[in-house]
């Protein structure tokens, strides 16, 4: 089941087990479904002889092959239902470390209010195996599970138990559901759950936050180019925090990353991994799960200085001396009637998270740059047909990337093709409409999917009626020090004027901002 370069790493893993846990598996014994319990029996086994802290037993399980995780002598508050391989397999190992008493990396402080949380519990994750987004979410329920014996968690991979899929209408992974009902969609931080079930944490955080003496430099942003400036500016010396909804940003939506430097192959999550580890050993101050919503000048009394204020969305302020703008960017949306409506129901953004959902189905991706003709290459290999809609009169991919989806038989290209409307039966989406560009002419299209890949939207609207000057597409005028029009306010990366939307070249802005805002820190 595990190759032996897989095993040999597991078995390094496992020896920091250092209580008894047990492996309860549930077969399907469907002759119809016996091949996944196959598979599933022989990985428990395979993992069960990797550490004599490990016990392995028959369970009785709602659904079936699923593996449940717990500490010896208690009952479980940990379940597989599937087989926990591909982006799950982490979530997996770190599920049995965590069980067997290996300490989490999260914060003592949010260990603490996960423990100190009230109440039942009880989440359901549904997930495919090829989604880079599930695990984050898989696995801060199941740390929550580990700490709190009033939560249990199980993830559900959708392809093996598609009739539940079916029933509770899942288009697009992670779904997260808590005691029967619908908790979230996408991903999520382990911050962001606990903030939203214990509802007093907001408000805390806020006063903590109020408290903060000013910071030397205030990045707001934990992309690539938020983590360069961080870590540029903290290997200074100087005060530094780093502002973000989330560490890794748009980064941790992208699967594989070829063009990274001196790196062949490597993939947004594991990047991001990376970033945030090397910014904590620089001593930033990581604020996460917070959101700017403003910037402003403001007078230090005791200083005698100009400072920036960064009002945040809950209410806290953050003040600095000066401020590195590296908030990146989001996906475009169409804006069409529809779009809204049928989202997360056929209407998708991540063709490697949700495209498992329509196996078989006929689809459609918006959108003939790069991300477009990689995301009908990918989606033709799990769907019936692809179409291709490109506004313009020619695709912008790169040759390469067109000439293999030309030569893929479930994939045909329209150009000049302007979407106006999406379609449905008022639960999920049945098709489209679209404008011939050339003739005028209103078309339809029948598809159950619409994956929408027509660029980046900066996300630069806090800074609306702000002193920082923005182009008429929103992103941040910078020069080529990265300096914005406020005197102390730097900028870098996606959100920027910056012409290439690249990982290297926000990397190199960043730490150009950081270096312009330490000069600007010692000249004033």
């Amino acid at each position: 089941m595990l190759d032996a370069n897989l095993k040999k790493q597991l078995d390094t893993y496992l020896q920091n087990i250092v209580s008894p846990i047990e492996i309860g598996v549930s077969l399907n014994h469907n002759p119809d479904n016996t091949a996944k319990s196959t598979e599933l029996k022989e990985l428990a086994n395979e993992i069960s002889q990797l550490s004599s802290q490990i016990t392995l037993k028959e369970a009785v399980a709602q659904r079936t092959p699923s593996m449940s995780i717990a500490s010896a002598g208690q009952a479980p508050r940990i379940s597989f239902a599937g087989i926990p391989l591909g982006h799950e397999f982490t979530s997996l190992v770190l599920a049995l470390l965590q069980t067997g008493g290996h300490p989490s990396k999260a914060s003592a402080e949010l260990q603490q209010q996960i423990r100190d949380l009230e109440g039942e519990y009880h989440f359901e994750t549904y997930i495919s195996l090829s989604c880079q987004n599930c695990p984050d979410v898989v696995q801060a329920l199941n740390l929550m599970a580990t700490l709190n014996p009033n939560i249990t968690h199980v993830m559900i991979d959708g392809a093996l138990f598609q009739e539940e899929v079916d029933r509770r209408q899942i288009m697009a992974v992670p779904a997260v559901y808590l005691n029967g009902e619908h908790f979230g969609q996408g991903r999520m931080s382990l911050e962001e759950i606990v903030t939203k079930l214990d509802t007093g944490a907001a408000k805390r955080q806020a006063a903590s936050l109020n408290e903060q003496a000013p910071y030397d430099v205030l990045v707001v942003g934990g992309g690539p180019a938020g983590a360069a400036a961080a870590i540029y500016a903290a290997r200074k010396g100087i005060r530094t925090g780093l502002l973000a909804e989330r560490f890794g940003g748009q980064v941790m939506d992208t699967v594989g990353i070829e063009n990274f430097i001196s790196v062949p192959y490597t993939e947004g999550p594991k990047l991001a991994a990376s970033l945030e580890q090397h910014v904590k050993e620089y001593g930033v101050d990581i604020i996460s799960a917070q959101r700017a919503a403003g910037i402003q000048q403001s007078m230090d009394d005791t200083a005698q200085h100009n400072l920036l204020e960064v009002p945040l969305a809950s209410g806290a302020t953050l003040k600095s001396r000066a401020v590195i703008l590296a908030t990146g960017a989001r996906w475009r949306e169409l804006n069409v009637p529809g779009e809204t409506e049928y989202r997360n129901k056929g209407v998708a953004y991540c063709p490697h998270c949700d495209g498992p959902f329509f196996k078989g189905k006929r689809v459609a991706v918006v959108g003939g740059g790069n991300s477009g003709i990689e995301a009908a290459i990918d989606l033709a290999g799990l769907v019936e047909h692809v179409t291709v809609l490109e506004f313009a009169d020619t695709l912008r991919a790169d040759e390469v990337l067109q000439r293999k989806a030309r030569s893929t038989p479930n994939i045909d290209i329209i150009s000049n093709a302007q979407t106006t409307e999406v379609v449905g039966d008022g639960q999920k989406v049945s098709g489209m409409h679209y404008i011939d560009r050339i003739s005028g002419e209103q078309r339809h299209l029948d598809v159950a999917g619409i994956f929408v890949q027509i660029g980046l939207v900066p996300n630069t609207e806090f800074l609306q009626g702000s002193a920082v000057e923005l182009t008429r597409h929103g992103e941040v005028i910078i020069d080529a020090k990265g300096a914005t029009s406020l005197p102390g306010v730097f900028a870098a990366g996606d959100a920027t004027t910056v012409p290439y939307k690249q990982i290297v070249i926000a990397m190199g802005a960043g730490a150009t901002a950081a270096l312009s805002a330490f000069d600007h820190l010692i000249r004033s």
